[in-house]
């Protein structure tokens, strides 16, 4: 299995590699959040990842553009996704849709036959390779929660679509401007790392929308603040106020 390198070995490229993915998790699940987590860092071009064991926990994103990858690289390192946290390099080689659209795409069995060459030349091609460990100082992609006396009241603001009068603060938020794509597993993932996560709910007849109970008021109110205005898609912000009761 693919070792993580130190970050100045890999110059910067369109696609990251991720590992330390919990294997228990769905092919397709895994890739449908891995959209909805990464999305709101540029456009993605492609997703992969395998079921054969030798490829298991781990997965490449491809983006349109560089810096996209750099953002993503650097803003989701550690994050806790499925329990176990994301470990994040760039891809050792370039992807096949990328190459492709820059003229230097080379079919797999001429690329295998160039790269036993090189082996043979070098020797010693590893040598640079060594395990990252977590990125201890994570704060969440969004930043750390601040302290709740920090916390602004949400209700009554002057964003469209936010209600006249909002409910006043309770243990239930209310998710609206959801893509149609969006999972309950999605939401359980984004809202699951904050304390007192309870449940979600969502209303089949009413896609877009999405009910999260936390244990208390205050754990439901630093859920808001942290994820206010995410995007599951570049198109989507998040629109997150108290539920009425």
């Amino acid at each position: 299995m693919a070792e993580m390198a130190v970050g100045g070995d890999i110059p910067t490229n369109n696609t990251i590699y991720i590992n330390n993915l919990n294997e228990k998790t769905k092919l397709d699940e895994l890739k449908k959040s891995l959209q909805a987590v990464f999305s709101q860092f540029g456009k993605i071009l492609e997703i992969l990842a395998f079921k054969t064991l030798k490829h298991k926990g781990q997965a490449w994103v491809v983006f349109e553009d560089v810096s996209s990858a750099t953002s993503a690289l650097k803003q989701m390192q550690g994050f806790p996704f499925y329990d176990k946290p994301m470990r994040i390099q760039y891809a050792k080689t370039k992807s096949d849709v990328i190459a492709k659209s820059d003229g230097t795409f080379v079919p797999r069995e001429r690329r295998k036959r160039h790269e036993e060459k090189g082996k043979k030349r070098k020797g010693q091609h590893d040598g640079n390779q060594a395990a990252v460990g977590v990125n201890q100082g994570y704060a969440g992609a969004y930043g750390g929660p601040p302290p709740l006396s920090q916390i602004p009241y949400m209700g009554g603001g002057a964003k469209s679509g936010m209600p006249e009068a909002p409910a006043p603060p309770n243990s239930i938020l209310f998710v609206q401007n959801l893509p149609h794509q969006t999972s309950s597993m999605m939401l359980q993932m984004l809202f699951g790392q904050h304390q007192g996560f309870k449940e979600v709910r969502m209303v089949e007849a009413k896609p877009g929308i999405a009910f999260i109970e936390y244990g208390d008021e205050m754990q439901a109110t630093v859920a808001m603040h942290s994820l206010q205005g995410f995007k599951i898609n570049p198109e989507s912000p998040m629109l997150i106020t108290y539920a009425k009761k």
